[in-house]
């Protein structure tokens, strides 16, 4: 008892499911993420290694994308930091001071010189206190010399002192410039003693000049770190090789590449992949719902969609390993435009590029190429008249990668005639021409397989539908000429009725092409066919002529599955008549019965459904002018354009159209439409009188 409680309610649920769109939509996107989240972890977070300096690398491991040495950056920084001398400030006034001081002491030793008063002795006595060093009085003495001597002496001195100072004086070259300057003094031409009087002298003269000036220094030294342009390990580099011991140096490139096991990059990088992708799905989400609301609302088509892009990114994954040129952006970018339209291709081109952008490490270069090839892709595939047009997208894809990637080559100078550069510039843009083929070839291979396992209805298969010599349209030739004939006159109608509306046009024209392929079950039933002028229907009652004629919408269904055809053409051939009447039987039934009670005017309406879409009713419309225009005997230009408008006006009178989203002003554009085209062709015939059209009108009998 249990379990059939268990199975009943999973049995609801599973019903419930079914039934609940925004349940579905919800699981899907929740697949989706979880499914490009998965590959973009895998693919763009780098594998981390378990590895200790001084022993052995498990394996042989290159970086996985361009990053910055900065263990080799730091020492070259701080080499370039080094090898500035540092500053030092020179103060002049040490030397002026210096020089002041011998002048000084001169000028006095020649004043006691000359004075005359003075004894031998009380000369020497004073010319001691001069002296900072005890000196001999003998030693001393020797400055009692002639004023000539003493001057030639104190410019020689004068010399020494400003050529040492000059140079500059360190604190720690103190002593170094004392001694230099005692030996410049021993090479005097004077006697010793006054030799030994001068240096004891000079020798107290000596100071330090040059003060340190640490600010300036280390203003020197960070501009020449700045100037140092940062060491790069380029993408595939060699970084160590299984068994080898790791090196510091080694080990900070690992960790600058963050390979190493425990870095906190683990848990924040795919936190950050995390949040990245939700702002992607979040954003296209919303255009969807703003741009795309037939795809947003349908989790088959978002399925499709998904599968489309997931797809592509496997694509871009595998070819990465040989050039990141040669990622097939355009593939899904074709196909989501050849099967949803540019609008969602544009975000979806923005996304995939986003995602090269994170598979290749954020190579700008990469990131640029599928971004341009898509748009390109995108224009070159908005108008299909045939399935070969898919090839030529994949070469205009081709071109403009291959002019990208020698722009890139140009830009960052990274272009010469060098054999290298050439063969590296050959190799880019064979990656880059292939992608463009690979992608087109790709997408024209996969178009079939998802146009059948979803029921999508792309502009190839209409494409394909409309071509005369399809099987149906040729049965329909033989068999009913005039209902062919009819279904031609209506596509051009519909067509350009639906152009002025923006709905789709090719749909429409393909759509009318097949409308009335239920005729072809009985063909001579329908007035367009009775060539030889003999009606079948006045062999039997109203009620039956109007079953026959009723049940042509649905033998179309029928007979359009057996021949494969898209749901869209199916649901234009069940819609086309809505639920209208068919007077003309109705009329004829009224007209045998004298009580008009007695007749049901429901057994003479068409089963419906009601159109859709614009384009079912654009059909509708077109269908209805056709047959009653056709009808008039005299039809100038006004009966004309009074018969289309009040055609219309009676299906939009009669409900027929309240299920699609015409409104007012398009139906007045498919009336001017219809009748600018119909005028067209009856252009030549001569006007009659109202009252002649009104009468005409009122005996009319609309069958179609």
């Amino acid at each position: 008892m249990k379990k059939r409680i268990i199975l009943a309610d999973l049995f609801n649920r599973s019903i419930s499911f079914k039934e609940n769109k925004r349940l579905q939509k919800l699981v899907l996107v929740v697949a989706l993420f979880v499914t490009i989240y998965t590959l973009l972890a895998i693919v763009s977070m780098p594998a981390r290694f378990d590895i200790t300096v001084g022993r052995p690398s498990p394996r042989t491991i290159y970086a996985p994308r361009d990053a910055v040495d900065e263990y080799a950056t730091e020492q070259l920084r701080e080499q370039a930091a080094n090898s500035l001398p540092e500053v030092y400030d020179y103060d002049p006034s040490v030397l002026e001071n210096a020089l002041s001081q011998i002048n000084s002491f001169f000028d006095t030793v020649l004043e006691v010189n000359d004075n005359e008063e003075l004894e031998r002795d009380e000369k020497i006595e004073l010319l001691k206190a001069l002296v900072t060093d005890e000196l001999p009085s003998g030693t001393v003495s020797a400055l009692l010399t002639d004023s000539v001597t003493i001057r030639d002496l104190q410019g020689r001195l004068n010399n020494s002192v400003s050529e040492i100072f000059e140079q500059g004086i360190k604190e720690e070259e103190v002593d170094l410039a004392r001694r230099r300057l005692t030996q410049e003094i021993a090479l005097y031409p004077f006697n010793a003693d006054l030799k030994r009087v001068s240096e004891s002298f000079v020798r107290s003269l000596v100071e330090q000049n040059m003060t340190y000036n640490a600010l300036a220094t280390e203003e020197n030294r960070e501009l020449a770190r700045r100037q140092v342009e940062p060491v790069i390990i380029l993408r595939n580099t060699l970084i160590i090789s299984e068994g080898e011991p790791v090196t510091e140096q080694q080990m900070n490139q690992l960790t600058d590449l963050g390979l190493i096991r425990g870095q906190q990059a683990d848990y924040a990088g795919y936190m950050g992949l995390f949040l990245l992708l939700v702002v992607v799905f979040v954003l296209v989400g919303i255009y969807m719902s703003i741009f795309v609301t037939a795809v947003f609302n349908s989790p088959k088509l978002m399925l499709l969609m998904g599968l489309v892009f997931i797809i592509t990114l496997i694509l871009a994954i595998a070819t990465t390993y040989f050039s990141g040129y040669l990622i097939p952006v355009a593939t899904g970018v074709i196909l989501i435009t050849v099967i949803f339209g540019y609008k969602l291709a544009l975000i979806n081109n923005m996304a995939l590029a986003l995602m090269v952008g994170l598979i290749t490490g954020g190579e700008f270069s990469y990131v640029l190429i599928a971004f341009l090839g898509g748009l390109v892709s995108i224009y070159a595939v908005t108008r299909l008249s045939q399935r070969s047009d898919l090839a030529r997208a994949g070469f205009y894809v081709a071109a403009t990668n291959a002019v990208v990637i020698l722009a890139i080559y140009l830009f960052l100078g990274i272009f010469n005639l060098e054999y290298n550069s050439l063969v590296g510039l050959g190799y880019s843009l064979l990656a880059g021409i292939g992608s463009g083929i690979f992608s087109s070839v790709v997408a024209i291979g996969l178009l079939p397989f998802l146009e059948s396992l979803f029921g999508v209805t792309t502009a190839i298969t209409l494409l394909e539908l409309s071509n005369p010599n399809h099987p149906l349209l040729k049965e329909l030739l033989m068999k009913a000429p005039g209902t062919y004939y009819h279904s031609m006159m209506v596509s051009n109608l519909a067509e350009s009725a639906a152009e002025s509306v923006q709905a789709d046009s090719l749909l429409t024209r393909v759509g009318a092409y097949y409308h009335d392929i239920g005729k072809l079950k009985r063909p001579y039933f329908f007035s367009e066919n009775q060539l030889s002028g003999e009606n079948p229907h006045s062999k039997l009652s109203p009620n039956l002529s109007a079953l026959i004629i009723g049940s042509h919408p649905k033998d179309g269904v029928e007979l359009g599955l057996k021949h494969r055809l898209p749901e869209a053409i199916l649901d234009i051939a069940i819609q086309h008549h809505g639920t209208s009447m068919i007077s003309f039987f109705y009329q004829k039934a009224v007209e045998n019965n004298s009580c008009r009670e007695e007749v049901s005017a429901d057994k003479f309406r068409y089963e419906g459904p009601k159109p859709q879409t614009k384009e079912a009713a654009i059909i509708m419309l077109a269908d209805a002018v056709e047959a009653g225009v056709r009808s008039l005997s005299k039809p100038t230009s006004n009966r004309v354009e009074t018969m289309i408008r009040r055609m219309i006006k009676e299906k939009l009178d009669d409900g027929q159209l309240d299920q699609c989203d015409l409104t007012l002003k398009e139906l007045d554009r498919i009336a001017e439409s219809f009748v600018y085209i119909m005028s067209g062709i009856y252009h030549s015939r001569i006007e009659y009188p109202e009252k002649d059209l009104k009468a005409e009108l009122e005996r009319s009998p609309v069958s179609r």
